[in-house]
């Protein structure tokens, strides 16, 4: 068969480019009918609709970040009028208008400022201000950890370091220096404001044992029913709220609540731990229930997203009592130690 060059071949029908409106949107083809002309109308109509629908929300969404914004700066200005210069307003202010600072705390300290409210309503400013000099640096600002963490344990050896001390201070250094750092975790153990603390850290953990005891109780008789399922699946406690006690939630939780526990925490002290943790296991108290051993520690140690909102679980701790209740277990666990206490030294007596 002869062969035919290529340039004996005739180009096919080159298809005509499809037409297009001033927007670049391909327009319809028209058939001459009242229903193509119909359906040209309404695809423009519905472009025309959904711009406006974008631009409506583009709005609504510029609007409410002026709103946080503006929402924001007249909250830090409340906050600075009420702390004064320095914090010199604080003390008066609190003495004045304590539900009112209690009311601001348990909604957020502003970031600017938490560094400076942290060591106001812990007394570690007055701790520092009284003890000049006390405070050395071990080493260049880049170990500011180790520093904060050497310097305690020369000021207290009865307690030293424990490895859960790490987590305070460092999340104290985030928001001021080495030396404020330092005296705010001496207010904390040593009670500058609330209960002392260095029990958490003492050979034994007898604090942390105590908390255990009492949140115990407390879980058992705000939530029976998963009080009973713990007890079905041997679950204690000391297997998933230690770390909340030792490391009042810096350990494990997201930041932004994390931050949010330590505002109300270190005004209120450490019932806000119990009131969380009660908190928690009531949000998740339908799932939890049906969940056997392993599946169970799991999800103690492994709670999901939206139940660490913020917004959503501080409102839920707020409106759990525990305060009258935490001092009876208290002396309820005091008793109870005496008692094994005087157990253990008859039994050392007869032995001899």
């Amino acid at each position: 068969m002869e062969r035919r060059r290529i340039d004996d071949y005739e180009p096919g029908p080159v298809p005509s480019p499809r037409a297009v409106d001033k927007f670049g949107f391909v327009k319809q083809e028209q058939t001459g009918s009242p229903e193509g002309a119909i359906k040209s109308r309404m695809t423009l109509k519905e472009w025309s609709k959904s711009v406006s629908t974008l631009l409506i929300n583009l709005y609504n969404f510029l609007f409410a970040v002026d709103i946080n914004i503006f929402r924001e700066e007249r909250r830090v200005r409340k906050w600075r009028k009420m702390i004064g210069v320095g914090g010199s307003d604080w003390k008066h202010y609190v003495r004045r208008r304590p539900q009112v600072v209690k009311r601001r705390v348990r909604k957020g300290i502003p970031d600017c400022l938490r560094g400076l409210v942290w060591q106001l309503i812990s007394g570690s400013r007055d701790l520092l201000l009284m003890n000049p000099g006390v405070y050395e640096r071990h080493g260049p600002g880049q170990r500011s950890l180790y520093n904060v963490l050497k310097a305690y344990s020369v000021y207290d050896r009865d307690v030293g370091y424990v490895q859960g001390m790490g987590f305070l201070a460092g999340l104290l250094l985030l928001y001021m220096s080495e030396e404020d750092a330092f005296w705010l975790m001496v207010a904390l153990l040593k009670g500058a404001v609330h209960a002392p603390m260095e029990g958490l850290y003492q050979v034994g953990l007898p604090l942390v044992q105590q908390y255990l005891f009492q949140f115990d109780h407390l879980v058992r008789e705000h939530l029976p029913k998963l009080g009973e399922h713990f007890t079905k699946e041997m679950i204690n406690p000391s297997m998933y709220a230690s770390q909340w006690f030792i490391t009042v939630f810096s350990y494990s939780f997201p930041f932004h609540l994390a931050l949010r526990i330590w505002d109300v925490f270190l005004f209120e002290g450490v019932k806000i731990v119990f009131k969380v943790g009660l908190a928690l296991l009531k949000y998740c108290h339908d799932d939890l229930v049906k969940l056997p051993f392993e599946k169970l520690i799991h999800a103690l140690r492994n709670f999901p997203e939206h139940a660490m909102d913020p917004d959503t679980l501080l409102p839920m701790a707020y409106s759990i009592k525990v305060s009258r209740r935490l001092e009876e277990l208290k002396h309820e666990y005091e008793r109870k130690n005496e008692k094994s206490v005087q157990s253990v030294e008859s039994n050392g007596k007869e032995l001899q």
